[in-house]
């Protein structure tokens, strides 16, 4: 073909293909064309005028668009290979692999890395069912040129960061990484972390697998699934730290009825040799697994290299799950655990970091905790200092039943994880509660001496004489001391003083349909505990809602102690409208039931009474969190 005319009909193409970026409807573009061809007018080579957004995109094409950058066409079409990678790419790229072998030109290695992402894909999306599928070899190929190119030896520099190609690279390394070691039926985004022997089109390799710096044993989780072949909804922000590797999901195995939380990791394929090692098949090559939540950097030939880590997609994959969803009202009427009450950590455990643990209110679970878990989690500092806990409780039940289930699972998660006492991250604990999780939180900071028994039952049990176990009973139930590792509580929409919404009609209401748990209902009749603590004289034993009466004797007796000595706390109050805050209410409990004066200090968020996922309550968490850390 003439040159000219080549490069007039490339021409043509290239602007339709701008023309229909631009939103020209095809006709209107088929007459232009044809007006063209009439009238001959047509340089070969020109420049067109088109908008910026245009122009962007196809200066900065690459097959990570759709297309191969020019950069790559300049390397085909020196080696005479531009038209044999389009009717025969494979052996392209084998030529091409050959001539970087004799050839050093670093952007020899870039063009085979994009070129073999580019095959890849033309692979994996071919509807021809004759064809083998080979692409996760030639995406696991992409990602050590793209390692070379940017880490590996030569005569030339590396890239500087500054480069296009430097860029394109990094996401092709990612992408690649996390295709190569797809599994071969690419279901489910799921990723295989195995050693073995891999037969590329320009040699074998052998893959190694380094877990040293892994937290934790892969035989733990039931599958590995690559983070960036998910979209995230429902969380404001999706926290990516750019860098290096591919950022995976471990989605732990189920156990009984509970599933520890997913994991973020990152693998990193480090390679050790150049072009020629691979095609003699010297090629070293080792799967690195790093734990999302501690390693931000490695070392690579003398080089720190930020790892691409996602913590988002793990947290937001867990929610997937609608029965989490559905958690917070069916325990609230319950009387069957669903899940343990117990304290669960969402991380492995470090004894270097402070707990935080988050406390559910009434018809809740921990899902309304996630937003505050995804925003805190990203911030660096709080990241590397914490590590974030929630506790899971049937909320219906009494406050106080509760809040001992509470107490008994802090103490026996401390002793399990220290059972020494070594740790003194352990010992600076804040818990953070919100509505009847406040209640609960300040159970495990307050001493109340007799207060609490003296209010609740000795007026009226004049006339019994209590056993040694009915008293017992009672103590358990109207007498606290503080933990002594919780050093600090953060109070979130607290009823102190009762919640207006826990009147007697929907208190009552809401017993007929609430099942207490049978062993507390058997101690309770044992002990004439209804007799003794029913609210109002009502005899029964109270719900959380009558717990949260507005009328409990108790409850107001509790809001007038103050936090034991050496522990700090923070309130933080929703009000909803503009007015004056001292006299408004969140749509559930009024700020003057959420007010105390022990507290170190108060935040007013404008918001209904969830408020854990607003900016202004997230922001001030993080603020009492940093200020934690200071008082250490």
């Amino acid at each position: 073909m003439h040159r000219g005319l080549e490069l007039n009909i490339r021409d043509v193409m290239k602007r339709i293909a701008l023309l229909r970026e631009e939103g020209w409807n095809i006709f209107l573009i088929l007459l232009a064309v044809v007006a063209v061809g009439v009238c001959g007018c047509a340089n070969p080579i020109s420049a067109i005028k088109t908008s910026t957004r245009v122009a962007y995109n196809q200066a900065s094409t690459s097959a990570l668009r759709g297309q191969i950058s020019s950069d790559s066409e300049r390397v085909l079409r020196r080696f005479s290979l531009d038209q044999m990678f389009r009717d025969n790419p494979a052996e392209a790229l084998k030529l091409l692999h050959e001539q970087a072998c004799q050839d050093d030109r670093r952007d020899l290695l870039f063009a085979l890395g994009e070129l073999n992402y580019r095959h890849a894909y033309l692979l994996d999306h071919s509807a021809k069912a004759w064809e083998p599928k080979l692409a996760r070899d030639f995406y696991l190929s992409a990602a050590i040129y793209a390692y070379l190119y940017l880490l590996g030896p030569g005569s030339e520099p590396p890239p500087g960061e500054f480069d296009q190609r430097f860029r394109i690279s990094c996401d092709l390394y990612n992408i690649s990484l996390a295709k190569g070691i797809a599994s071969k039926e690419r279901t489910n985004a799921v990723v295989l972390l195995e050693a073995g022997s891999r037969d590329l089109l320009a040699g074998k390799i052998e893959v190694a697998l380094d877990t040293h710096e892994f937290p934790y044993e892969l035989d733990k989780a039931k599958e590995f699934l690559s983070a960036g072949e998910f979209i995230v909804r429902g969380l404001s922000v999706r926290h990516r730290q750019s860098g290096l590797g591919a950022p995976l999901i471990m989605v732990s195995q189920q156990e009984g009825s509970t599933r520890s939380p997913n994991f973020p990791l990152t693998v990193f394929l480090r390679i050790s040799g150049d072009l020629k090692a691979w095609r003699a098949g010297a090629l070293q090559t080792t799967l690195h697994l790093y734990s999302g939540y501690d390693a931000s950097t490695i070392e690579v030939n003398g080089k720190s290299i930020p790892l691409e880590t996602d913590l988002t997609a793990p947290l937001a994959h867990a929610l997937n799950d609608n029965f989490v969803w559905k958690l917070g009202m069916a325990q609230f009427f319950s009387s069957q655990e669903l899940i343990k009450s117990d304290v669960y950590v969402t991380e492995p455990y470090r004894p270097d970091r402070i707990p935080v643990v988050f406390v559910h209110g009434t018809f809740s679970s921990p899902v309304w905790w996630a937003e505050m878990m995804n925003t805190l989690r990203a911030d660096p500092q709080i990241r590397s200092r914490y590590q974030f806990w929630y506790f899971i409780y049937n909320s219906g039940n009494p406050v106080a039943y509760s809040a001992i289930k509470l107490r008994e699972a802090l103490t026996g998660k401390i002793n399990e994880l220290d059972p020494e006492g070594k740790s003194a991250a352990l010992k600076q604990m804040v818990v953070i509660g919100h509505s009847q999780g406040g209640l609960l939180t300040k159970l495990t900071a307050t001493d109340t001496g007799d207060q609490l028994w003296y209010v609740g039952i000795t007026n009226r049990a004049a006339a019994l004489k209590l056993t040694e176990s009915q008293r017992k009973f009672f103590e358990k139930y109207l007498v606290y001391e503080h933990l002594p590792f919780v050093k600090r509580v953060v109070f979130i929409c607290t009823p102190h003083r009762g919640s207006y919404l826990a009147g007697n009609f929907v208190r009552n209401l809401a017993y007929k349909f609430i099942k207490l748990p049978r062993k507390l209902l058997t101690q309770a009749a044992e002990s004439h505990a209804a007799r003794l603590l029913g609210i109002e004289g009502t005899p029964r034993i109270p719900s959380s809602l009558d717990s949260m009466s507005s009328n409990n004797r108790m409850l107001l007796a509790l809001a007038d102690i103050p936090l034991a000595s050496g522990i700090k706390g923070n309130s933080i109050i929703a009000v909803q409208g503009e007015g004056d805050y001292h006299y408004g209410k969140d749509g559930l409990v009024t700020y003057a039931s959420a007010h105390v004066d022990y507290v170190e200090s108060e935040f007013i968020v404008r918001s209904f009474h969830s408020c854990q996922d607003k900016p202004p309550t997230i922001e001030e968490v993080r603020r009492i969190l940093l200020k934690h850390l200071e008082d250490r």
